[in-house]
């Protein structure tokens, strides 16, 4: 391999990144809060989808699932 051409890191030291837990139903008050768990779990996912992308850019022949 070549300096300038390092290879990817492999899976294992390189893990894909895990989507947030869903909240349960149980867990909104549903009272209108400012900041709501469902505002919460929608920024961890537009997170965890970077997250992805940019894994799937180091990791090309992984399957997305």
């Amino acid at each position: 391999m070549h300096p300038e051409h390092p290879a990817p890191p492999a899976p294992d030291d390189d893990p894909r990144p895990q989507p947030p837990e869903k909240p349960l139903p149980n867990e909104c008050c549903e009272s209108g809060c400012p900041i709501c768990v469902y505002d919460l779990y929608a920024e961890a996912l537009d997170e965890h989808r970077r997250a992805l992308a940019e894994w799937m850019r180091r990791h090309p022949n992984e399957p997305l699932l």
